[in-house]
């Protein structure tokens, strides 16, 4: 049976390094859908103000 200790310092199977890229392709995907989630948001807003009676100019 291990201990505590034994499996605090267990390395993982996967041990490979990741290449740059993929990490950077990740980012790149989080933030366009951050992005287009605000505009989905902010378009809501809009529609809201708009059927408020609020118009722009």
């Amino acid at each position: 049976m291990a201990s505590l200790s034994d499996t605090e310092h267990a390395k993982p199977a996967d041990t490979a390094p990741r290449v740059w890229w993929k990490r950077v392709g990740w980012m790149v995907i989080i933030w366009a859908a951050s992005v287009m989630a605000l505009a989905v948001v902010a378009s809501g807003f809009k529609l809201l103000m708009l059927a408020a009676g609020m118009k722009t100019h």
